[in-house]
């Protein structure tokens, strides 16, 4: 989402010339959870029918009985004001992968069709950054419709090992030949 991409440079700049940018991700992280944890709390986020006026207040009584870094306090209430909520997720996704890059990190999305167990994330993990010189962290979902297999995403890069993308394919192929 190209609107989170400002808001996220400008909170990391603050943060970083404010020797902050852990405590700020760590409370960005915290929002996060909170809106996967909470569907009322989402769909307050992206809600156009609530005005950017009555979402800024009530804002303001959830940041007081939170425990959040004063700048991303202040953040949310700049988003609020300017009716953007909608993009806290994109923002702290953002935020997240400088904060990341800073620390010489890359971050990879991994779907795979069940859960991986550790030893297979350390391989992976191992895996990747070999390929890409930078300690990975893994965001893992899992699709159980992938059948087997894995979806990695690193950045733009994207390898596609799944068995439902090889059935596909061979679908495909099968269609030409007949």
């Amino acid at each position: 989402m190209q609107i989170a991409r400002p808001y996220a440079q400008a909170l990391f700049d603050l943060a970083r010339s404010e020797n902050a940018v852990d405590p700020v991700e760590t409370s960005l992280k915290e929002i996060a959870a909170l809106t996967s944890e909470s569907a009322d709390f989402a769909r307050f986020l992206r809600s156009p029918v609530i005005t950017a006026d009555q979402k800024a207040a009530a804002l303001d009584v959830v940041l007081k009985g939170a425990n959040l870094h004063p700048i991303v306090g202040n953040l949310l209430r700049v988003v609020a004001r300017n009716g953007r909520l909608f993009a806290v997720p994109a923002v702290i996704k953002a935020y997240t992968e400088l904060s990341a890059n800073a620390r010489g990190e890359a971050t990879a999305e991994v779907t795979s069709a069940a859960p991986l167990s550790a030893d297979q994330r350390t391989s992976l993990a191992a895996t990747l950054k070999d390929k890409i010189g930078k300690t990975v962290t893994l965001t893992e979902h899992v699709d159980p419709s992938l059948i087997g297999g894995l979806v990695v995403k690193v950045g733009s890069r994207m390898i596609d090992s799944s068995l439902k993308t090889k059935l596909a394919a061979m679908r495909v192929a099968m269609k030409e030949v007949g």
